[in-house]
């Protein structure tokens, strides 16, 4: 278990539990949650919770929390493994060491290599 404390626009940047479920629960504040499902659909899904609302998040699927509110957020969340594992999307994507390949981040965005090296530029 965990405490999430979130700064008024505060963000919990999407990452995957690989081994692990996660439930959420606010105890002050509002947060946007959100998953994304597996393919084919890769569909968002999301709702903003309010103090004492509950969200699971389930298995390895990427997924966020975002403080919509106007003060601060707190937020309770329990994992169901003791090595659940957390990978975050964008860092493994752009910043791992050595980087991926170039052509490889711009196929996977459907941008240019110019745009996917200034990406990989940001991440050290």
């Amino acid at each position: 278990m965990g405490r999430l404390d979130f700064g008024p626009g505060g963000v919990n940047a999407p990452h995957i539990h690989p081994r692990a479920s996660e439930m959420l629960i606010v105890m002050e504040g509002s947060l946007e949650v959100g998953f994304v499902t597996t393919l084919p659909e890769t569909k968002l899904i999301t709702k903003v919770l309010q103090a004492g609302e509950a969200f699971v998040f389930p298995q390895a699927l990427t997924h966020y929390q975002r403080n919509v509110g106007k003060g601060p957020a707190v937020a309770i969340s329990a994992l169901d493994s003791q090595n659940p594992g957390t990978q975050r999307v964008v860092a493994a994507v752009l910043g791992s060491n050595p980087k991926l390949p170039v052509e490889v981040v711009a196929k996977a965005l459907q941008a240019d290599n110019n745009v996917a090296a200034q990406l990989l530029s940001k991440f050290k």
